[in-house]
């Protein structure tokens, strides 16, 4: 026999778990004492959201990550973490605590069950499972149950609330593995889709973030090249497919270009969508004037299909690079018989209409400028706010897979996290946090968990000292802003050197060229590079209705 704490661990560890990012608190204290015990490494965030992002930035890479959070506030402030996850469909696990088990319903402190708080309810609507531990013995059909639904079809976050004094019970030892499906689901539609892709005369390719989840990013290229699809990203796909491919139409909806508008406005009669639920970001733009005639949809989640745009839609459901590779499989198409009407010439960006300043550069310059000096293979995570739509517009992808961002929940500050994550799971990679200093007023202090754990991440701050996104949409709808503008601006790099991080501050591109030089030489903990970008400049973010 065992302590459901002991056991827990061990399961923890046997599904590849190295680190679990947390907050420490009373009712999870046995819990803590585990992860010691059997050296699972424990990452003290700065705040609970904070833990919950990075655990599902870890679990992008790992397949699953862990976020531990105590009960009462600790857990309520994992609640928007959990939200963001389920956005991300990113399979993290989130365990609460609670004091005790068998003094439910007497008044006790951060009571977390239905008699206080009650986090299993709350955690129902951002998880896809939210249950408690009533007993030692319910943990090994809950724990599989979570796992399960966390990490196979459409993934997810998930909840457990674990009371202190079940965490101390004996039980008899079991195992949990990750499940996985002896198949994936294919279409029975796939003829079909081979017959529609043959017989259209100007399709498209709209691609969304389910490329990144499904990791077929190889098999959209194999679709692209074969029928010769012009392709288009929304802002949650962009780096599913390289800018620089000759059939690529770059972003469309919001932060999207001019290039993929007007193909579109050229009458496509066969849209191809693969992994999108078409939201308004997504659609930025989108009108009846430039409806495809007819629309392939591949989605493993079926709830937003025809919801979006109404018109004929052929579903294809299931694993989308398992359809993929079926339609290869089955496809005899020659290539060289397929002729499209040619793409529009690449437009060169005019930079010289651009006010140049001693105090502060444009947005798009200084994309283009960290572009230049960042590796090819840098994974970039963007935060949410118009720093990364202009990323999304003017950010070159040169490897799939190599730039997230979610255009669903939308958590400001959530990158800064996600980025830690990521580069715990993958500490050989060059990891990117672009973000803006409203979301660092947000969850800035999470660069002091890099700090601790000499994570060299580059954290990239546009500094404009205003709500931007949200200053700019209510200038062009009210014709003023309403506190949206900071009376006092955030010294982006007082407040890192502040934390222990390296930190610099840029007003020319030169400065750009050093700050990325010096950060890519840090090896021992995180640089921050704050960019003073110019408060008047338009971001690419209008064209929402």
């Amino acid at each position: 026999m065992k302590k459901v704490s002991t056991v827990l661990v061990e399961n923890l560890k046997r599904l590849g778990i190295s680190h679990v990012f947390g907050i420490p608190g009373k009712a999870i204290v046995p819990l803590l004492v585990e992860c010691e015990i059997q050296d699972l490494q424990f990452v003290l965030s700065r705040h609970e959201s904070g833990s919950g992002f990075a655990a599902a930035g870890y679990a992008q890479t790992k397949g699953l990550g862990v976020a531990l959070g105590t009960s009462g506030p600790g857990g309520t402030n994992l609640l928007t973490s959990a939200g963001q996850a389920k956005a991300y469909h990113s399979p993290t696990l989130f365990i609460t605590g609670q004091p005790s088990a068998k003094d439910t319903g007497k008044a006790q402190g951060q009571d977390s069950s239905i008699f206080g708080t009650d986090l299993v309810r709350m955690f129902e609507s951002v998880t896809l499972f939210s249950a408690r531990v009533d007993r030692g013995d319910q943990l090994e059909v809950f724990l599989k149950h979570a796992i399960e639904k966390a990490t196979n079809g459409v993934k997810g976050p998930v909840h457990l609330s674990i009371p202190m004094d079940v965490l101390q019970e004996e039980i008899s030892d079991f195992i949990v593995e990750i499940p996985t499906l002896k198949s994936s689901v294919i279409s029975n539609q796939i003829e079909t889709v081979i017959s529609k892709l043959n017989e259209a005369g100007k399709p498209v390719l709209l691609l969304g973030k389910g490329v990144h989840l499904s990791k077929a990013y190889k098999e959209v290229r194999w679709l692209v090249e074969q029928w010769q699809v012009p392709v288009m990203t929304t802002p949650g796909g962009k780096g599913t497919f390289p800018t620089n491919h000759p059939l690529s139409l770059g972003a469309y909806g919001l932060g999207g270009n001019e290039k993929a508008t007007k193909y579109l406005k050229k009458r496509v009669d066969q849209m191809i969508v693969i992994g999108s639920k078409l939201s308004d970001m997504s659609l930025a733009g989108f009108s009846e004037a430039v409806y495809p005639k007819h629309l392939i949809h591949f989605d493993l989640d079926p709830t937003f299909i025809q919801k979006s745009i109404p018109i004929p839609t052929l579903y294809i459901q299931g694993d989308i690079k398992a359809n993929l590779v079926e339609i290869q499989r089955k496809t005899k198409l020659d290539r060289i018989d397929i002729k499209r009407v040619s793409l529009f010439s690449e437009e060169n960006e005019n930079l010289d209409d651009i006010q140049e300043s001693e105090t502060y550069l444009s947005a798009k310059v200084a994309i283009k400028e960290l572009r230049k000096y960042l590796p090819n293979d840098a994974v970039l995570f963007g935060d949410d706010g118009s720093h990364t739509f202009y990323a999304i517009k003017y950010y070159d992808i040169y490897e799939p897979g190599t730039f997230y961002f979610d255009d669903v929940f939308g958590t400001m500050g959530h990158a800064i996290g996600y980025s830690i994550g990521a580069k715990v799971a993958s500490p050989d990679k060059t990891v990117v946090c672009l973000t803006g200093d409203g979301c660092t007023f947000m969850h800035g202090t999470e660069i002091a968990t890099a700090v601790d754990q000499n994570l060299p991440v580059i954290f990239i701050v546009f500094n404009n000292v205003a709500l931007d996104m949200v200053d700019k949409g209510m200038k062009k709808m009210l014709g003023h802003s309403i506190g949206a503008t900071y009376q006092h601006a955030l010294d982006v790099k007082l407040f890192a050197s502040s934390l222990g991080a390296a930190s610099y501050r840029c007003r020319k591109t030169e400065d750009i060229e050093n700050a990325i030089g010096q950060a890519l030489k840090n090896y021992t903990g995180p640089t921050v590079i704050e960019i003073m970008v110019d408060p008047e400049e338009i971001p690419p973010i209008l064209n929402r209705v």
